[in-house]
């Protein structure tokens, strides 16, 4: 009979270390989040005052707006990636010339920094000196600048976002397609389903959990972006996300009070989200089952 006591001590080291570097964090959090704390105020230290900051948020436009753009951008950009790699995992599911060097090619993103990306991109939409702007203007007559256009802002760093992490879609889209048995395919196929029919009920609830876990992942890291977008446009229009707002009250402003429940709301968010998603998934499952 095994003995509970080693498993337990097995998981020691990690639940310590999530505990230490996790769980004591966002206990951190959560206290100042309940406190006024600015180190530059008259008052030094930390000042209990309940829920202001959470009602100060509710009525805070910046926040709301920073709240919105952001949605925005993990809607259009997830959304696209998700098409994307889907596609392209079963261009690689099929033999052609050329296909290992495209894995390496198309993989290469997913080596490269967040912040060297953001830096790339600068470099390729600055006016006077990138190449995008330059051939906009001359090809198409745009004017392209996006200090100036919010819009076209938020635009480049969706495209940015959609380059920087569509191989990561298309990995995992290949590896659920890669796990799909070939006899529920072939007996559609014998019983003359066609390609969308055998894709929407074949391979679709087969792909189902790894298209969950992927946008679980890829709503994470869309919610908190902040160097690669920070690199190109440094916060200005159309960039003003929530992580990068968060970082304009906590070090310009040194308000560690209100950044501290801005960040704790931005998790519940997130966390509702994924919610969201995990119950419509699963509920339309359960409803296809019956």
């Amino acid at each position: 009979m095994r003995n509970p006591r080693t498993g337990w001590l097995l998981l020691s080291p990690t639940l310590i270390i999530l505990i230490i570097f996790g769980f004591m964090p966002f206990l951190y959090v959560l206290v100042v989040g309940f406190n006024e704390w600015n180190i530059f105020a008259a008052e030094d230290g930390l000042r209990f005052n309940g829920l202001d900051n959470y009602r100060r948020l509710v009525f805070d436009d910046d926040f709301l707006h920073s709240v919105g753009l952001t949605i925005r951008f993990a809607v259009f950009a997830i959304a696209s990636e998700v098409v994307l790699g889907f596609l392209l995992a079963q261009m690689l599911t099929r033999k052609f010339p050329g296909k290992s060097l495209f894995r390496i090619i198309h993989t290469f993103p997913l080596m490269v920094a967040p912040i060297a990306v953001g830096a790339i991109w600068r470099l390729l939409v600055i006016p006077g000196f990138g190449p995008v702007p330059f051939f906009l203007d001359r090809w198409f007559d745009i004017k392209y600048q996006i200090g100036s256009f919010p819009e076209q802002a938020l635009l480049t760093s969706i495209i940015m976002d959609v380059w920087h992490w569509t191989p990561f879609v298309t990995l995992t889209m290949l590896a659920g397609l890669s796990a799909i048995p070939r006899e529920p395919v072939e007996q559609a196929k014998v019983d003359g389903a066609n390609r969308l029919q055998v894709f929407w009920y074949v391979t679709l609830p087969f792909l189902r959990p790894v298209l969950l876990t992927t946008v679980f992942i890829r709503i994470m890291d869309a919610i908190r972006t902040v160097d690669e977008v920070w690199m190109l446009a440094g916060g200005g229009p159309g960039t003003r996300f929530t992580g990068i707002y968060i970082w304009r009250v906590v070090f310009p402003r040194t308000d560690y009070g209100y950044g501290s429940s801005i960040s704790l709301v931005t998790l519940y968010l997130t966390v509702v989200l994924c919610w969201l998603l995990f119950i419509a998934i699963s509920g339309r499952r359960k409803g296809e089952v019956e």
